[in-house]
């Protein structure tokens, strides 16, 4: 295995590590309700209880994006019909409380990382010459139509807001073939950009993971490729004017990471640009946190402190702030940024899945790796992420 094939492995396992870890407490906004359920912080994979603190996913909109009521006309729902279609009895459980992810399994993958992982092997097996080309884009959503709209193909409960945008338009046409499915979503992306206002759900950290794929196999191209080919995917299942800055942003960290910059420093220059503007108030946790020992409970409340602060919720731009501090504190401590992001709660999924990709880049770099006892217990990514590499040879 040559090094840069190396590191991104590292990186899609610190992708699915992340991601796992956290499935079980995603959306927990209380850290108290972690430890409670739990029975202390979270140190390794485990199975969602049946109930969640906080869950309100039977006030989701099964038709569409949002929350029931929010779509406007009459479309018929796509959970149950197009996507999720043994689900829809947990979308509308009386009571309420349902976890998110009822029936995963300990170490399974939440939906989005399931995607991501679907982007690989799409992209890797279509030996594509530029992850830019239009092919390469046809190619991967034909087979997200597929494995979406295929009963059975995976074990979640809940898909987001983009998710059920995307299959509540699709619904009307149901283009299967790489061409009809591009030629869909980007006159979908036109429409959806002229909108005013726009789909706020849509402006949320869950559009990264399935971009991560798209980095990784740009990391030989220069810096440009990457974020080109990160910002055109993004657009045909994000289609929101303000997610493009931020998803450059994120794809020029991964890049520099992955091809030996130092991530502190990454995080660091993301945290003072413009785009996010919180150094000052970073820093203010930085030095509160650096008084405790490394591992403490003390120290991971103050991270629990910051991200509260910095931003808990799904919407992007706090999200990456979360998300950066983290990579900061914890640039060269891929097990404790992971273990960190869960029992800070919150969205703590698909900003696990992009930090660990930063994680997993960075600690190939410095000759570690993420622990075999994750890697034999993810369950959906040991049987893909070898695939995956081995279509790089």
């Amino acid at each position: 295995m040559n090094p840069m094939q190396r590191l991104r492995g590292e990186a899609l396992w610190g992708m699915c590590a992340a991601d796992a870890m956290s499935m079980p407490v995603h959306w927990y906004y209380s850290v108290r309700d972690i430890k409670k359920d739990f029975d202390g912080w979270i140190t390794c994979f485990n199975q969602p209880k049946d109930k969640h603190p906080t869950s309100i996913l039977t006030l989701s909109n099964a038709a569409g994006s949002g929350r029931n009521g929010w779509s406007k006309g009459s479309k018929p729902p796509v959970v149950g019909n197009i996507i999720l279609h043994d689900k829809m009895k947990y979308w509308t459980t009386p009571g309420g409380n349902v976890h998110y992810h009822q029936g995963l399994k300990a170490g399974q993958n939440t939906l989005n990382t399931l995607c991501a992982l679907g982007v690989g092997r799409s992209l890797t097996s279509g030996r594509f010459s530029s992850m830019t080309e239009p092919l390469a884009q046809a190619a991967v959503l034909a087979d997200y139509v597929k494995f979406m709209t295929t009963p059975g193909s995976h074990d979640d409960t809940y898909a987001e807001s983009f998710h059920r945008s995307f299959f509540s338009d699709w619904q009307e046409s149901r283009p299967t073939s790489p061409s009809k499915v591009l030629e869909f979503a980007e006159k979908r992306y036109k429409q959806k950009m002229n909108a005013h206002p726009p789909d706020s759900q849509l402006d949320s950290i869950g559009c990264l993971p399935m971009t991560i794929p798209f980095i990784l196999l740009s990391a030989s191209d220069d810096e440009e490729k990457a974020v080109t080919a990160s910002l055109q995917f993004v657009r045909l299942t994000h289609p929101h004017p303000r997610l493009e800055t931020f998803v450059a942003l994120y794809a020029r960290a991964l890049h520099a990471t992955l091809n030996g910059a130092c991530l502190k420093q990454q995080a660091e220059a993301a945290l003072k640009s413009p785009i996010l503007d919180v150094w000052d108030v970073c820093q203010s946790f930085m030095r509160r946190a650096a008084r405790f020992p490394v591992g403490s409970e003390e120290r991971l409340k103050v991270h629990q402190s910051a991200i509260e602060m910095l931003g808990l919720a799904c919407y992007t731009k706090g999200a990456l702030c979360s998300l950066f501090y983290l990579a900061h504190e914890f640039h060269s401590d891929l097990h404790g940024g992971i273990l960190a992001n869960t029992n800070c709660g919150g969205e703590n999924c698909n900003r696990g899945a992009a930090l660990g990709a930063l994680l997993g880049s960075q600690a190939g770099h410095l000759g570690k790796c993420v622990r075999q006892e994750w890697k034999d217990g993810l369950q959906n990514a040991k049987e893909h992420i070898p695939d995956i590499l081995q279509n790089l040879l």
